[in-house]
């Protein structure tokens, strides 16, 4: 009897460490019990004293397995209510974010100079960089929520057919938007290689005043800009022909939000307009500086409304 009270005495206490202290005195004596019940019904069914006590413990389990049951502590970083939205919130992070860092990297860094084996080690570094931040802080932040007590008494949230992604457009209506933006990227890189040699302005010669800087052209960044523009749109033909997988939207996420990052870095910088055709035009300096916030704003807009298509997209596959 000695060695089967040891026994039960050392898993009793292996359990109580593991929860609060003001829970300890009830859990004991509802420990004892169902040990000592579940022991005698081993006993009336003819097994030994020492081993009715065993199969007992053994049943039990693990004591710190018992004791989280009793402290309604998980043994799981994300349990399944939230695992799901866990998942979904990860994958669009990182197909949204993780590209627009690794363009600004990029592109920042191609500016400036940088020789291309440069240029890709830190953009890949950045990238690497913004996806390790963002699992971790994710995972934290989903990790206090499952621990806190609200959530642990809150239900997931219940699924209803609302939650069934959209229809597809039918096909008539997807051509027609392909179409509608095709003409407007035509008329956009039209007027843009156009303006060196079309304006409203002259000079003294005769020659055409451009309305961008002719910085654009020297140093290649209007070509630049016209090519993500291209890409983008074949991107937005890609996303009704290919299926949908991970590669796939992060490189049409990373097109689109290069194009507005270049954007926003050029007017930031006054490598758009050419002060030759403001001065030809008689502009005022409010005039520049309202056109630049302005494009500014809208680039800003046009990052936003990527950035929760996005979302919307990863959270429907």
């Amino acid at each position: 009897m000695t060695t089967s009270r040891t026994l039960t005495d050392r898993y009793v206490e292996a359990t109580l460490r593991r929860v609060p202290g003001r829970q300890r005195p009830d859990i004991e004596r509802e420990l004892r019990a169902s040990i000592a019940d579940a022991v005698d019904d081993h006993l009336a069914a003819g097994s030994d004293p020492a081993e009715a006590e065993l199969a007992v413990l053994t049943e039990l389990g693990d004591p710190a397995r018992l004791a989280a049951g009793y402290a309604d502590r998980p043994l799981h970083l994300i349990g399944p209510g939230l695992y799901l939205d866990y998942v979904r919130v990860l994958t669009a992070l990182l197909a949204t974010v993780v590209p627009a860092v690794a363009a600004v990297v990029g592109l920042m860094r191609g500016l400036h100079g940088a020789p291309a084996p440069s240029v890709a080690g830190d953009t890949l570094s950045a990238a690497l960089t913004a996806g390790l931040h963002i699992a971790f802080w994710t995972t934290l932040v989903f990790v206090i929520i499952e621990r806190t007590a609200a959530s642990r008494g809150t239900p997931a949230r219940p699924w209803t057919p609302a939650a069934l992604p959209d229809p597809p457009p039918s096909r008539r209506a997807r051509y027609g938007e392909l179409i509608a933006l095709t003409v407007v990227t035509v008329l956009f890189t039209t007027f843009i290689l156009l303006s060196p040699v079309v304006s409203t302005e002259t000079d003294a010669d005769g020659d055409a005043i451009g309305l961008f800087s002719p910085r654009l052209w020297e140093t290649g960044e209007v070509h630049l800009f016209i090519a993500l523009v291209i890409a983008s749109l074949a991107f937005a033909y890609a996303r009704h022909h290919v299926r949908w997988s991970v590669p796939f939207a992060v490189a049409g996420s990373l097109v689109d939000l290069t194009c507005p990052l270049m954007l926003i870095w050029l007017a930031a910088n006054d490598r758009l307009l050419n002060p030759a055709f403001v001065q030809a035009a008689g502009w005022p300096p409010s005039v520049p500086q309202w056109i630049t916030t302005g494009l500014v704003v809208l680039s800003i807009g046009t990052l936003v409304h990527t950035v929760l298509d996005g979302l919307a997209r990863a959270r429907r596959r």
